[in-house]
């Protein structure tokens, strides 16, 4: 199904911006996952100001409404930014995702400009590392395996993977010392058995597998 565009001319509104707090600004994207047999497409929300995964979802369509439900979901959960960035991508041009950030009225809408990546280059980042980091090196067999594996990295991308730009801090640190004045307590956190890397599987995963579109994923086949 081809989703209508809105028209409406949208600025990008983060040249030269600075974010001083998480949940500020996020920026969001979809990306192409292979696996072993077929792809999924991957859609992440990134807090530009902590580099925290805010939430994510896995599914085989790229339709608007799968992306709307899941910014919900983390609105719900998360609270409202200030400014959501996306590229020109059709899913963030329809009519049905511009009406919906726009009934928040406190949120703003951004869109980088044509053939301009780097303007979205937070979520990018995120899925090079991704990709080359996890992805790459151990392929996933279908999609159930592949919602485990993101999830699991998820978990360590967030509380474990310390960023030089956070001052050698993690994600999840920032993001909740700054957001709810508490530090993460990342010292919890086991390694499962048999990892090669040191991920974790999390106390801060995010449900973002919405079971509506047959084409999705079922959130609950996960224990």
């Amino acid at each position: 199904m081809i989703d209508r565009s809105c028209h409406v001319q949208i600025p990008y509104l983060l040249r030269g911006y600075k974010t001083e707090r998480p949940n500020e600004v996020w920026s969001i994207d979809m990306s192409y996952i292979p696996m072993r047999h077929g792809f999924m497409y991957l859609f992440a929300i990134i807090d530009v100001h902590s580099r925290y995964l805010v939430s994510w979802g896995l599914s085989n369509s790229m339709e608007s409404g799968w992306v709307v439900k899941l910014i919900k979901s983390a609105i719900e959960k998360h609270g409202k930014p200030r400014i959501i960035n996306s590229d020109q991508g059709s899913q963030f041009t329809s009519e049905e995702y511009v009406k919906t950030i726009k009934e928040f009225e406190d949120i703003r809408i951004s869109m980088d400009g044509k053939g301009r990546a780097i303007d979205n280059v937070w979520i990018e980042r995120f899925f090079r590392t991704l990709k080359h980091e996890h992805v790459y090196l151990q392929p996933s067999n279908n999609g159930h395996d592949l919602h485990r594996s993101i999830k699991t990295f998820v978990h360590y991308y967030n509380n474990q993977r310390k960023h030089s730009s956070l001052q050698y801090r993690t994600p999840a640190s920032v993001y909740y010392a700054q957001a709810t004045g508490e530090q993460n307590n990342e010292t919890t956190l086991n390694q499962p058995d048999g990892a090669k890397l040191s991920y974790a599987y999390g106390l801060n995963d995010e449900i973002s597998l919405i079971n509506t579109k047959p084409q999705t994923i079922d959130e609950q086949l996960f224990p």
